[in-house]
């Protein structure tokens, strides 16, 4: 996609709608009418790249099913590690446009608010899973270990082990498994 490639060589500020167009071989009004506003836009790329063949969402349909049939609070949580790794991996470079672009553009810091709130909702699941499997250490409320794992597992924190600090996604693994282990369980 255009705009995509387009704001990860040049980034938010520096990516025109009408460059994107040009890229894309339309005129500017086709991309307003198709998609929306530059915010909107991206939006629609970072949905794009964490839908992409074998991207899997953080809690897909799939993922919730292998939830569902781990038979122990830790299989939940290894499940939910490499998920959020695997997630992280591929949307990082997009997700740190985002980042930069909330700065600038009020639409996108809604559209980044909303995405956190829904990542810190998707956690309560999770956390409410560990509970069912009498898994989540006691004395930790539910919402504090979605907390506990939307802060682990965040993008932000992704980006500063694996881009910024240079370890490896496996090394990022490892480390989520272990640090979600013993937080929650």
């Amino acid at each position: 996609m255009a705009a995509g490639r387009l704001m990860l060589e040049r980034g938010y500020v520096g990516t025109s709608v009408a460059a994107i167009a040009g890229e894309a071989g339309v005129v500017v009004q086709t991309i307003y009418n198709s998609v929306g506003s530059k915010a909107e836009l991206l939006a629609a790329v970072l949905d794009r790249v964490a839908a992409e063949p074998g991207a899997p969402a953080l809690l897909s349909g799939a993922t919730r099913e292998r939830m569902a049939e781990a038979r122990t609070a830790t299989e939940v949580i290894r499940i939910l590690a490499r998920s959020s790794a695997l997630v992280n991996e591929r949307t990082s470079g997009i997700l740190r446009i985002v980042s930069e672009a909330a700065v600038v553009d009020p639409d996108v810091g809604e559209f980044e608010q909303k995405r956190d709130a829904a990542r810190l909702h998707g956690f309560g699941e999770v956390a409410a899973a560990l509970r069912e499997k009498r898994g989540l250490r006691g004395g930790l409320s539910d919402h504090e270990a979605a907390a506990t794992m939307w802060a682990l597992a965040h993008p932000h924190t992704y980006r500063s082990l694996v881009l910024s600090l240079g370890w490896s996604t496996e090394a990022y693994l490892n480390w989520l498994e272990k640090s979600l282990l013993a937080a929650l369980l």
